[in-house]
């Protein structure tokens, strides 16, 4: 039986409420697809199962997303074509990938095809890597040792409603750990534009809280040109002041929650860089959904 484009949409309808805005359609008439979602505390999660179908997440869909997160997403059966930036990878049973939902990415489910797919917020994954870089599109193969881990640990929530929010969140925080040696494998640099790249980075993180932190002093301190420092974090999609903003708001947001945050928020946006308090709360709200105050009172 040929299925209607109305069960194409249903289900694109559903992936666009419980994960984030994609755009699609089926590739051919044999399309099925199904998506149920679980949450548990801070474990926000998908199993997506589709057959003959493309997610397309552009440049629109981006700018309608109201945070910042991460997508791991865990292949259970089948094989799913996926891409974001210069990352292309096909997902087998076993696999798993990081998307960013900052930046476009494309799902093509070609045969049946079954995913779990967890919401990673984009501050605790931030905080767990430390230094480290974690790239959009990146994939942990089935035969790494880690990632058949990982998915036993995530996969040994399922139907269990016995967890509280703070244990919930020490399962998000143990799969990030845990598979963190194969994120940030250390491979040798690509060229002189990533050594500097590194080394701008490691500077700014001494430096994240000091409210005349700028993109030129970032530049005069590491020995590289201006141009050169935006070429350099151009190339991972995001410009110097962003990245500023971002750290200052994800190392914000770690506070608030470990308590060592403390005051008025006028206090708490100087503590972490922010000269003007009422941008620190409008571009903290753009981040994590709420406002500072809001996201306090959620672990306190």
């Amino acid at each position: 039986m040929t299925p209607s484009p109305a069960a194409f949409e249903g289900w694109l309808n559903s992936i666009n409420r419980i994960c984030d805005a994609f755009t699609g359609h089926a590739t051919d008439d044999a399309f099925q697809g199904d998506i149920i979602e679980t949450r548990q505390g801070a474990l926000k999660m998908s199993v997506v199962q589709a057959a003959h179908a493309r997610l397309v997440r552009q440049r629109g869909e981006v700018a309608r997303s109201a945070a910042h997160h991460y997508f791991a997403v865990f292949q259970l059966e089948g094989a799913t074509h996926m891409r974001q930036g210069d990352a292309q990878e096909t997902l087998r049973a076993g696999d798993i990938m990081f998307i960013d939902n900052r930046y476009p990415s494309d799902f093509t489910f070609e045969g049946r095809a079954r995913q779990l797919s967890l919401i990673l917020p984009h501050e605790r994954v931030e905080a767990l890597l430390t230094h480290g870089t974690l790239r959009a599109g990146q994939k942990v193969a089935a035969q790494v040792a880690v990632a058949g881990l990982a998915t036993q640990l995530l996969l040994g929530t399922q139907g269990r409603d016995d967890l509280s929010h703070v244990e919930s969140e020490a399962v998000l925080d143990s799969l990030v750990s845990l598979l963190r040696p194969a994120l940030l494998k250390d491979d040798p640099p690509r060229d002189a534009q990533e050594k500097a790249y590194r080394r701008c980075v490691d500077w700014i993180e001494r430096h994240l809280c000091e409210a005349e932190l700028s993109p030129e002093q970032v530049a005069r301190h590491c020995g590289i040109s201006l141009r050169g420092l935006y070429r350099a974090f151009g190339r991972h999609g995001q410009s110097v002041a962003q990245y500023i903003r971002d750290r200052r708001l994800d190392r914000c947001a770690q506070g608030l929650r470990d308590g060592s945050a403390r005051g008025k928020m006028a206090g708490v946006a100087d503590q972490f860089g922010f000269i003007n308090s009422s941008y620190f709360t409008t571009a903290f709200k753009g981040r994590f959904g709420v406002a500072p105050s809001e996201y306090r009172k959620r672990y306190h």
